[in-house]
This record gives C-alpha cells, sequence and structure tokens, in this order.
C-alpha cells in the first residue's frame, strides 16, 4: 500500500499542474515573486501542443505499429491495463482511451503469434468493489472468439511492477507456457509512451519481451500550425503523461537501488 501511494499519488505535486501551482503558492506565501512567475511560466510552456509532441516524442518513439509479420512467435500475448472505466449499468464497463491495447493483443493472439493471451487484473484499493480490469477484458476477448482456454488473468495488480511479477507467476512458477522455459518469451501489448517503463519492468521480471507499442499520442510528423503555439488543456494532459511516466521510470530505479 505504501509503494502504491509513493508510485500513484505522491507524484501529483512534482507533475506540471502540481508543480506549477506549488511553486505559485511559495512564491506568494514568501513573497517571492520570482518563484510565482516561474510557475506560470512552467504552466505556459507545458502547455503548448508543440512542446507537449516533442516530449511525447521523446518517449513513444517513432509513430506507427510493428508489422505483424515482423513478430516472432511467443508463449504468451501480455496486454496491461488501463483502459475500463466501471461504469453503473455497463456489467463489462466502458472503454477509455487506451482502448487499442485491447485490441491489439487480441489482433496479435488472433495472428497466431502466441498460444496464450494474458490480461492482467488493474485494481486499486480504493475502489474495493471494482472488479479486477483483466476479468471483464476475459469477458469482452471471449465475446470475440477467443477460447477460455487460451486465456489467462492474473490476480489483482496495482501497478506495472505487480503486472510484471503476476504474469511471470503465472507463464513460468505455474508452467502455463508449452515449454516452461526460464525466460517466457512475450509480446508485450501497451501504450506507446508507457512502453519505455513497461518493457523495461518486463524484462527485469525475467521475460524475453518482443514490444508492440500501440495508442500513439504524438501528432507524428504534420506540419506545425499556429494552434501548435497555443496553450491547451489536452497539451497540458500529454504533458502531465510523459512527467508520470519520467516518474514511474525514476521510482523503479530509485526502489530497486535501495
Amino acid at each position: 500500500m505504501t509503494s502504491l501511494f509513493l508510485n500513484k499519488i505522491l507524484p501529483v505535486f512534482f507533475l506540471p499542474l502540481g508543480l506549477s501551482l506549488l511553486l505559485v503558492l511559495v512564491g506568494l506565501v514568501f513573497r517571492r515573486r520570482v518563484l510565482a512567475t516561474a510557475g506560470l511560466v512552467l504552466l505556459w510552456v507545458l502547455s503548448l501542443p508543440v512542446v507537449a509532441d516533442s516530449l511525447l516524442a521523446g518517449l513513444e518513439g517513432p509513430v506507427g505499429r510493428v508489422a505483424m509479420g515482423n513478430l516472432r512467435s511467443a508463449d504468451a500475448v501480455v496486454v496491461l491495463s488501463g483502459m475500463i472505466r466501471e461504469m453503473p449499468g455497463a456489467p463489462l464497463g466502458e472503454w477509455g482511451d487506451a482502448v487499442d491495447r485491447f485490441e491489439a493483443g487480441v489482433a496479435v493472439w488472433q495472428a497466431g503469434k502466441a498460444p496464450y493471451l494474458v490480461f492482467t487484473g488493474g485494481w486499486l484499493p480504493w475502489r474495493p468493489a471494482a472488479r479486477p480490469e483483466g476479468e471483464i477484458l476475459q469477458e469482452r476477448a471471449a465475446r470475440l472468439g477467443v477460447p477460455a482456454a487460451a486465456m489467462l488473468v492474473t490476480g489483482k495488480v496495482g501497478n506495472t511492477a505487480a503486472e510484471a511479477l503476476a504474469v511471470f507467476d503465472l507463464l513460468h512458477n505455474n508452467k502455463s507456457t508449452p515449454s516452461g522455459r526460464e525466460a517466457p518469451r512475450i509480446i508485450l501489448v501497451t501504450s506507446a509512451f508507457h512502453m519505455p517503463r513497461a518493457g523495461a519492468l518486463f524484462k527485469k521480471a525475467g521475460f524475453a519481451v518482443q514490444t508492440y507499442p500501440v495508442d500513439f499520442y504524438q501528432k507524428g510528423g504534420g506540419h506545425l500550425t499556429p494552434q501548435d503555439f497555443l496553450p491547451s488543456a489536452a497539451a497540458l494532459q500529454y504533458s502531465e503523461l510523459v512527467f508520470r511516466e519520467w516518474l514511474g521510470m525514476a521510482f523503479y530505479r530509485l526502489t530497486a537501488a535501495m
């Protein structure tokens, strides 16, 4: 629980909006105009689409999916949680922005790249009544014709590090893969912005990883327009997304060194 708090909640104060407001507040309280001004300038700069797109490009890498024919056979296709919003009256929830993870994972499995399709049981302790997301995704995949025998779901997991360890337990310790090899081979499917951190954590957990990034947010080589230099809430959201990933990577590196 402490690790989850440090990883999910504390970073809010180091993200663009929280950090900017903190600088402004400190500047006003201690009458330090330079701090208040720095907070406003930081908020303005990180709200510019041209800045947010550059930050995304550095995190996501080249825009475009890996050609299906370039994927090697693996023991499992692993789809990370983070795309379902539970909603009253919707037993299988509603799709969020990252639905590409699910659709791409199913497509890779249907292409015969692995015998198993693995979903992670994303769940947060402050929503105890919520269903683990992997169970919902399993039901949705079954409606698309994926047989139950080909699907695996982890237990409840609260972050990417826990997902990696839980999937390893499924594929290695429980000998779910045909080979039972020491380093299970997986095709990892998640959003492009999240792939650098996720790929590193799954490799650390003991997997041989092929990455299949989807759900790209950067504009990708388009010509600049006047709107790219005007602040927007969407651009600030993308900047926060990048900062959150940077903080996540720093957190895991710090805890690994402790």
